[in-house]
C-alpha cells in the first residue's frame, strides 16, 4: 500500500488525499478495464476546473479496492450496532419516561388522597364547632323565650285555678289577673253522671 499511486496534474502539484471517495471510484473503474499482470493503467477524470491523471497497476488497484470494501463492511457493521444500541437507548428512555410518568401519577394520587382527607377533617371539625356554637345559641335562645314568655304572662295577665269533684256536681274556681285587674269566678257544675 506504500505506493498507492502517482498522481500528475496539470502542472499544479495537487494530489489526492488516501482513500477519497474520487480516488475509489477511478480504481474500481480501472479494475474493471481488464485483468491479469499489465502495464501500468492510465485514467483520466476532471475535477473541478483541472484535469488530473493518476497512474497505478492492477494489483495496487484491487489492494484499495480490497482494503476500501473491507472498510464498507466495517462501517456497515459499525452502523447497525450503532441502530441497535440506538433503538435499545431509545426503548429504555421510553421506559423510563413511562416509569417517571408512574411515579408521578402515583405521588399526584397520594397528594391528592391526603388533600382530600386534610379536607375533609376541616370539614368535620368546622361542623362540629358551628353545631356547638349553634346548640348554645339555641340553648340561649330558649332560656330567652322562657324569661320573655314568663314576663309577657306576668305584665299582661294569667289564669290560675282548682277544681273538686263531690257527688255529682264539680266546683270550679278560676282566677284571671289582667294586668293592674283581678277576678275570682267560682261555679257550680253539675254533672249528668247515670246510676
Amino acid at each position: 500500500m506504500e505506493g498507492l499511486g502517482r498522481v500528475v496534474a496539470n502542472g499544479n502539484g495537487g494530489t489526492f488525499a488516501r482513500n477519497s471517495p474520487t480516488q475509489v471510484s477511478l480504481l474500481v473503474l480501472m479494475l474493471w478495464t481488464g485483468g491479469g499482470e499489465q502495464p501500468p493503467i492510465a485514467c483520466a477524470q476532471l475535477t473541478g476546473s483541472r484535469r488530473v491523471k493518476i497512474t497505478i497497476t492492477q494489483k495496487e488497484a484491487a489492494v484499495s479496492i480490497q482494503a476500501w470494501w473491507r472498510g464498507t463492511l466495517v462501517r456497515r457493521t459499525l452502523l447497525h450496532a450503532a441502530l441497535r444500541a440506538w433503538i435499545i437507548q431509545r426503548w429504555w428512555k421510553q421506559k423510563l419516561v413511562t416509569l417517571l410518568e408512574k411515579r408521578q401519577r402515583a405521588n399526584l394520587d397520594s397528594y391528592v388522597r391526603k388533600e382530600w382527607a386534610a379536607v375533609r377533617l376541616q370539614s368535620w371539625v368546622r361542623m362540629w364547632r358551628f353545631r356547638l356554637r349553634y346548640c348554645r345559641l339555641l340553648h340561649a335562645v330558649r332560656i330567652i323565650q322562657l324569661y320573655w314568655r314568663w314576663h309577657i304572662c306576668h305584665n299582661r295577665g294569667f289564669i290560675q285555678g282548682h277544681y273538686d269533684v263531690k257527688g255529682n256536681q264539680m266546683n270550679l274556681e278560676l282566677e284571671f289577673s289582667l294586668g293592674s285587674q283581678a277576678c275570682r269566678m267560682q261555679q257550680c257544675i253539675p254533672l249528668p253522671i247515670k246510676e
